[in-house]
């Protein structure tokens, strides 16, 4: 029985739910993962690390044509339905500034802020919209972990990666001469190691899958360390001041690169911060701001977008790039 999602965007190819029959057919190794649960529908078992990276690997070889995926162990492998909700609702995002109509093909130009060792959102954009990307990292494992996806699926012509030097920069160092239609970035939520592993614990508790429990809390019987189902290093999970400071960081920075790019996004985790992002915004005085709310089962996250461009440089832009 395939359960029907109703929240995910409408050309949200997962929005029928896991087909694991389908998925299966296309990845025969991901059946010894595939379980039936409480429901009796069939399901795997989400505080695996292994079952959540195979599920990834089928989803992207079954939808997306990507015949080659893998990260190393620990980085972030990523919930593909919540990412490609997010390329949809951008593809929106750049039609509401052009008559309802998407713009497609090579011309569009994306940037990817932390792109990280999955490389997630240059390949659904690639392959959704034909969009091309550039993925920036601080990390060089990750750098060459998105490298060696792209080359093994012969995506260099459409999607670049490129490490950012400074830790201080997100936008200085990557986009130079370059201009962008959009910038992405799912940025690091947690202000702190011990609260990003606080985090895990309490999503995998309400999992209920892992039975090792100490002091109401669930950890690895190996050294203490929550087992962290979707992965992520230090850099993917957390940052001083967490999502609030790193949000606040880009968007005065993104006022040096004011004529670079027509659309900066971010997804933006915690409602509450929404009101000191949109001070931000005003004090670096962005001519229009966008907030698109997006939905994953019981999560509900947004996606902030702005843009320094006034009606009439938008209206040249789209002429000379969208046409």
């Amino acid at each position: 029985m395939i359960e029907k999602k109703t929240n995910l965007h409408p050309r949200n190819k997962h929005n029928m739910g896991y087909d694991f029959k389908e998925l299966i057919k296309t990845s025969p190794e991901l059946s010894p993962f595939v379980i039936l649960n409480k429901y009796n529908n069939q399901s795997i078992d989400f505080a695996n690390p292994e079952a959540v990276s195979m599920l990834n690997k089928s989803l992207l070889k079954h939808h997306y044509k990507i015949e080659y995926w893998n990260i190393p162990k620990g980085y972030l492998s990523p919930p593909i339905p919540g990412r490609a909700d997010y390329i949809h609702y951008l593809a929106d995002l750049l039609a509401s500034s052009n008559n309802d109509k998407i713009p497609k093909g090579k011309k569009i130009k994306c940037l990817d802020i932390g792109v990280g060792a999955n490389c997630i959102y240059p390949i659904i954009g690639n392959k959704e919209y034909n969009w091309s990307f550039i993925g920036s990292d601080i990390e060089p494992i990750a750098i060459k972990s998105a490298k060696n996806i792209i080359e093994n699926n012969k995506l260099e012509r459409n999607i670049k990666i490129k490490l950012q030097k400074s830790s201080k920069n997100i936008f200085k160092g990557i986009i130079n001469d370059n201009k962008f239609d959009l910038t992405i970035c799912n940025p690091p939520f947690h202000t702190s190691l011990r609260e990003a592993n606080a985090g895990t614990i309490r999503k995998l508790n309400n999992l209920k899958n892992l039975k090792k429990k100490q002091n109401n809390k669930v950890i690895s019987k190996r050294n203490n360390a929550p087992i962290l189902n979707f992965g992520g290093k230090s850099n993917e999970l957390w940052c001083e001041g967490g999502e609030k400071k790193f949000i606040e960081k880009m968007i005065i920075q993104s006022k040096e690169f004011s004529l670079s790019c027509f659309w900066f996004t971010t997804l933006v985790a915690k409602k509450t911060h929404l009101k000191h992002i949109y001070y931000t915004l005003d004090k670096v005085k962005a001519t229009e701001v966008k907030i698109i709310e997006m939905s994953q089962g019981n999560k509900i996250s947004r996606v902030i977008a702005w843009t320094f461009l006034t009606k009439e440089q938008q209206d040249k832009w789209i002429n000379k790039r969208w046409k």
